[in-house]
């Protein structure tokens, strides 16, 4: 099928998409997770509607387009994002076009390849095709920070029980690791510092941290470290990356917290279990990969050290077995967000057709791979990421700089296509 004719509108789409910015924030009466996602919702549901398709909006949580009748489908996306962050030589909520890239917060996570999936269904439909099945292209709110918009989903509606998630890499994902993030709270005497704060979610690793009210002695001590010293304060600059590969980002934490644990047990011990892993929770592994932790976020009140990790563990264990190793840590902690692994038949229909597919469009070789990431395709029974990174190309998801490549916004309408046409025929 040949669908070069919606390109360029497609990368118009994306860009006003992309100008939204729908990073969570307060709640708004009728817009739960702010006003920029249901701005984003709304923008992504009329341009739904002005094709001629069948939407429904479930409360400004999540929405949906309809195309078709019979057993349903879902190709699930999300429209919310994680925030810009700093760094950016592109305004992050621009759909600014330069060098054969459309740079911008959701570019590819997720909004790009949510616009993409509606051009195709587009596309589809202007071919004079007739899908055998009900095709659900869902789009939610809160993927980045809770998963509110699908429980809200199943309450209001019916999820079908197969589909795929176009928010994760290529060939196509067979498994996904477990998600917990943990906040465990470090109480400290005397701390070395009047205030400590830094990150931004705890699925981004940290990329700046700040301590406040700080001694001077601090000064020379502070470029050992790698960090800055001003007024009073130490400042510790990172890289962004996202939580489920902290091998790619540089955690702005480590370093401030390894200066204060020079002189604080306590701190110390925050940095020997979470950056040193003397507990060898990093030693897990199966063919998923091995067990991630990430120290993201933290914060001091009350008299407390309060760090948020993300841990993506094995997708053969259980949650009940990794919370049994924190058990053993003697520190207090609150579990924030869990979700379990995800792990589906590689040889399956869903993940055969998909293979199948990726083969074709590329002429590459399409073995499912597991990952880290944590993607919707876990909330349905047969699920499966399914792009859009490529592999062996770079990475920029929730990085400075985000973009999608024009070239990679025709190839993910043709791979899109095809594979809605074959798993709906």
């Amino acid at each position: 099928m040949n669908t070069k004719p919606y390109w360029q509108d497609c990368v118009q789409s994306i860009a006003r998409l992309v100008r939204i910015d729908s990073s969570q924030a307060d709640p708004l009466p009728g817009m739960p997770f702010g006003k920029g996602a249901a701005d984003a919702l709304a923008l992504f549901l009329e341009l739904a509607q002005s094709m001629g398709f069948e939407t429904h909006n479930y409360d400004n949580y999540i929405g949906e387009v309809c195309f078709g009748d019979g057993e349903e489908f879902a190709i699930l996306c999300h429209l919310d994002v994680v925030p810009a962050g700093n760094g950016w030589t592109h305004a992050p909520f621009g759909g600014e076009i330069a060098n054969g890239k459309l740079y911008g917060r959701g570019t590819t996570d997720d909004k790009g390849p949510a616009i993409i999936c509606l051009y195709c269904l587009k596309a589809l439909r202007d071919s004079g095709f007739v899908p055998a099945k009900r095709i659900k292209l869902i789009v939610g709110c809160n993927e980045e920070s809770g998963w509110e918009c699908i429980a809200h989903y199943n309450r209001c509606a019916r999820m079908p029980a197969i589909g795929f998630s176009p928010d994760a890499d290529f060939p196509a994902i067979y498994a996904e690791k477990g998600i917990l993030h943990v906040c465990m709270h470090f109480p400290l005497e005397n701390p070395p510092f009047a205030t400590l704060d830094g990150g931004e979610r705890a699925n981004m690793v940290c990329a700046f941290a700040r301590a406040t009210g700080v001694a001077p002695d601090a000064a020379a001590d502070a470029a050992r470290f790698g960090l800055t010293y001003r007024d009073g304060a130490l400042e510790s600059q990172g890289r962004s990356a996202h939580a489920s590969t902290p091998e790619e980002g540089a955690n702005a934490l480590e370093p401030l917290l390894r200066y204060f644990a020079q002189t604080d047990a306590r701190i110390a011990r925050a940095v020997s279990l979470l950056f040193d892993d003397v507990q060898g929770l990093r030693t897990l592994s199966d063919e998923t990969g091995v067990l991630t932790l990430s120290p993201d976020v933290a914060t001091f009140q009350d008299g407390t050290l309060h760090i948020t990790a993300d841990i993506r563990y094995p997708a053969t264990y259980r949650q009940e077995q990794i919370c049994a190793r924190f058990d053993t840590f003697g520190v207090p902690y609150d579990l924030l967000h869990c979700q379990a692994p995800l792990c589906n038949d590689p040889n399956g229909f869903l993940l055969s057709t998909l293979r199948r597919v990726y083969e074709q469009c590329t002429g590459q070789c399409g073995a499912p791979v597991a990952i880290g990431g944590g993607t919707y395709a876990r909330a349905l029974q047969n699920g499966a990421g399914f792009g859009p990174q490529f592999p062996g190309e770079p990475s920029t998801i929730h990085q400075k700089d985000e973009y999608i490549s024009l070239e990679n916004v025709q190839r993910l309408l043709d791979i899109y296509c095809t594979a809605i046409h074959e798993l709906t025929k």
